[in-house]
């Protein structure tokens, strides 16, 4: 996709699609999210739409890996810079830019279509936010029920915090930049464990102690999976397009029943496309979930998979279950929260920072 080699990310928050919504009508609805800008100064932005499922939630929303959504449309959309905001509280634009797809400012989008709205050029401050618009109806429509990105519908003549709307996966501008990172990952690696709109989880952390000189994609889902990644669908699509991928997944398959073979197969698959498509990869171990039983002896031996014998396939790597272990508590317990909290997204950042500056380094 030619797009990817003009348009870097520009902020930490993720918005991967979750969960696809069938609506019971089709009247027309308006949605807003709000996007931390990561480096200030005025570039040309483009966003980046996808109409496919990324990852598998759970079983009973029925929602599955490369999900392809159906036919809705675009009635208009329109971009802003707002100084601040909040989760519950949609913060002010002082006047909008309105965008347009292939010259429209109404857009079809098809069934599984990957889509850019055309440049604008906006002048934000790091810091700032920018705020997306988006007036949409139809059958079918992806979103992401568990963003910590401050997403609302207009309801009442207010804007009501919800979730249930398509919002853009990457938030692109033309900055020149030495290398494309991306966090390739789960909810721990999405942010959740940490307040919303904060943006203190431990990727994003990183991203500000390795500086501008990186574009930076936060990939994170929730209940993603490595047997996700592993298919080579839209979750995988994205993540080719980057120089760099810090691979942290793999407790969504612990816990749903993959075995550890299983497991094995999806890590070492992971990396291979990786590869594949010109990507290095530094790849962490899983994090601690407070495991007991067979789900501890899976956890167990699937890290010592990654960390004995994948860490020579890959560029980079580091063993996070210990810092982030309760050893008190026992093995596979989690010291900081199941999902980390602030606390302990800031050691994990601390003790990361320094393996990620060399691995980017060798790039």
């Amino acid at each position: 996709m030619k797009w990817f080699e003009t348009f870097v990310s520009n902020t930490l928050g993720g918005t991967g699609n979750q969960l696809f919504l069938r609506w019971e009508d089709v009247r027309a609805r308006r949605g807003r999210v709000y996007y931390k800008v990561f480096a200030g100064g005025k570039f040309r932005y483009s966003l980046l739409f996808s109409n496919l499922v990324d990852g598998t939630y759970k079983a009973e929303y029925g929602s599955i890996r490369n999900h392809v959504c159906g036919e809705w449309e675009i009635l208009s959309a329109a971009v802003g810079v707002c100084k601040a905001t909040s989760a519950e509280t949609a913060g002010e634009v002082d006047a909008f830019v309105p965008l347009a797809f292939g010259g429209s400012r109404r857009k079809v989008v098809a069934p599984g279509e990957f889509f850019t709205t055309d440049p604008v050029e906006l002048a934000p401050e790091k810091g700032e936010f920018l705020c997306v618009e988006i007036e949409f109806r139809g059958g079918e429509t992806p979103y992401h029920l568990e963003s910590i990105v401050p997403t609302f519908l207009y309801e009442n003549g207010a804007w009501v915090p919800d979730k249930r709307v398509p919002v853009p996966g990457m938030v692109g501008c033309d900055r020149r930049v030495s290398a494309r990172i991306v966090y390739f990952g789960d909810s721990i690696t999405q942010g959740i464990g940490t307040p919303p709109n904060a943006y203190t989880h431990w990727c994003a952390l990183v991203a500000d102690a390795l500086g501008e000189a990186y574009s930076h994609w936060n990939l994170g889902i929730g209940y993603g999976r490595c047997q996700d990644a592993a298919s080579d669908g839209a979750w995988m699509f994205k993540a080719k397009h980057a120089d760099a991928a810090v691979v942290t997944f793999g407790s969504n398959d612990v816990g749903r029943g993959r075995s550890v073979a299983e497991m094995k197969r999806d890590f070492t698959r992971v990396v291979e496309l990786l590869h594949g498509a010109g990507v290095k990869v530094f790849l962490q171990t899983l994090p601690p979930f407070d495991w007991k039983d067979e789900y501890l002896e899976r956890w167990q031996a699937v890290n010592a998979f990654l960390k004995d014998e994948l860490a020579r396939d890959a560029e980079g790597f580091f063993d996070v279950a210990p810092l982030l272990t309760d050893a008190a508590r026992g093995a596979g317990m989690s010291r900081y929260g199941k999902h980390p909290d602030e606390t302990g997204c800031r050691l994990w950042a601390d003790a990361l920072i320094p393996g990620m500056k060399e691995f980017l380094k060798r790039l």
